[in-house]
C-alpha cells in the first residue's frame, strides 16, 4: 500500500526537478548586460557609427545567451556577460565619439566659411577702394586736360605709373591676407610659413587633414603669385637615431612638396630639404620645446623667385 502512494510522488518530482534543470539560467550581469545591448541597439547612432563594434557586441551577447540557455555555470556565464557587456560599451563611446567629431567638423567648416566670407568683403573693398582711386585719377588727368589743351607725354605716363602701383597694392593686399591666415613671419631669409608637427601623424610623414588644408592655402598664394617659388625644409627634435631624423624631416618635406604639386603647383617651383635635427628653434629639453622642433619651415621667394640660403 505505502509503495503504491509513494511512487507517484516520486515520479512527480523528477518531473519537476527536470523541468526545473531545463530552463535557462541567468544572472544580475547577464540581466543588465542584455539591458544595454538592447539600449545600444535601439540607438540608431550607435547602428550607423560603430557597426563594426555592434556585430562584435551581436557574437558576445550571442555567447552569453547560449550559455545561459545551456545552464552553464554562473561563473561562465557571467564571464561571457562581462565581454558582452563591454564590447557593447566600446560600440557606444565609439558612437559619441563619432558624433563629438562631426560637431567639431561641422563647427570648423562654419568659422571657414565665415573667413572666406570675410576675406571677400575685403578683397570687395580693396577693389571698390582702387575703383575710386582710379575714378579719380582719370578726373584729375581729364582736368588736367581741359586746362592744358592736351595730355602731356610725362601725364600719360605718370598715370600708367599709377595704375601699376595700385594693382601691386592690390596683390600685395591679397597677398598679405592669405599669409596672415597662414601665420606667416616675416624673417631676414624672408617670409616663412611653419607647419607644426601636430599636421603629422605621429613619427609620420603623411599630413592630417588640417595638414592639407593648410598646403591648399599655401597652394592658393602660389597660383596667385606665379613669379614666387618655395623651399621646404624639414626639421625634427633630437629623439631617435641621427639617421632616422634626417629621413623623417626629408620625407616630411617631400611630403608637403607632393601635395602642393598634387593641388597644381608645378614641380620646379618646389625645392625641398631635410635637416634632422640640425636646426632647433629651442632647446630639446622638454617636451613642449620638442614639438617645436619638430616642423616643417616653408620659405616664400621674392618676387624674383630667389630665397636668401641658410
Amino acid at each position: 500500500m505505502n509503495k503504491k502512494i509513494f511512487a507517484p510522488v516520486i515520479l512527480m518530482t523528477a518531473m519537476l526537478l527536470s523541468a526545473c534543470s531545463t530552463a535557462p539560467k541567468t544572472t544580475s550581469l547577464l540581466d543588465q548586460t542584455r539591458m544595454d545591448y538592447q539600449a545600444a541597439q535601439n540607438n540608431p547612432n550607435v547602428q550607423t557609427l560603430a557597426p563594426l563594434e555592434m556585430r562584435q557586441a551581436d557574437v558576445a551577447m550571442s555567447d552569453a545567451n547560449k550559455a545561459a540557455k545551456d545552464n552553464e555555470s554562473s561563473e561562465k556565464i557571467d564571464r561571457l556577460a562581462y565581454i558582452a557587456k563591454q564590447k557593447i560599451g566600446v560600440a557606444q563611446e565609439l558612437a559619441k565619439q563619432k558624433q563629438a567629431e562631426a560637431a567639431v567638423a561641422d563647427a570648423a567648416k562654419a568659422r571657414d566659411q565665415i573667413r572666406l566670407e570675410q576675406r571677400t568683403n575685403e578683397a570687395d573693398k580693396a577693389k571698390m577702394q582702387a575703383d575710386q582711386a582710379k575714378a579719380q585719377a582719370d578726373q584729375a588727368r581729364l582736368a588736367a586736360q581741359i586746362a592744358q589743351g592736351e595730355a602731356s607725354e610725362a601725364q600719360r605716363k605718370a598715370q600708367e605709373e599709377q595704375t601699376k602701383a595700385l594693382e601691386m597694392q592690390n596683390r600685395n593686399a591679397a597677398l598679405e591676407a592669405q599669409l596672415a591666415d597662414l601665420q606667416a613671419k616675416t624673417t631676414a631669409r624672408g617670409i616663412v610659413i611653419t607647419l607644426g608637427d601636430v599636421l603629422f601623424g605621429v613619427d609620420q610623414a603623411k599630413l592630417n587633414p588640417d595638414g592639407m588644408r593648410t598646403v591648399q592655402k599655401l597652394a592658393t598664394v602660389l597660383q596667385s603669385n606665379m613669379q614666387r617659388t618655395v623651399l621646404i625644409e624639414g626639421h625634427t627634435d633630437n629623439t631617435g637615431t641621427q639617421a632616422h631624423n634626417q629621413d623623417l624631416s626629408e620625407r616630411r618635406a617631400g611630403a608637403v612638396r607632393s601635395a602642393l604639386v598634387l593641388m597644381g603647383v608645378s614641380r620646379d617651383r618646389v625645392e625641398i630639404k631635410g635637416y634632422g635635427e640640425a636646426f632647433p628653434v629651442a632647446e630639446n629639453n622638454n617636451a613642449q620645446n620638442r614639438q617645436l622642433n619638430r616642423r616643417v619651415e616653408i620659405i616664400l621667394s621674392d618676387v624674383n623667385g630667389k630665397i636668401t640660403p641658410r
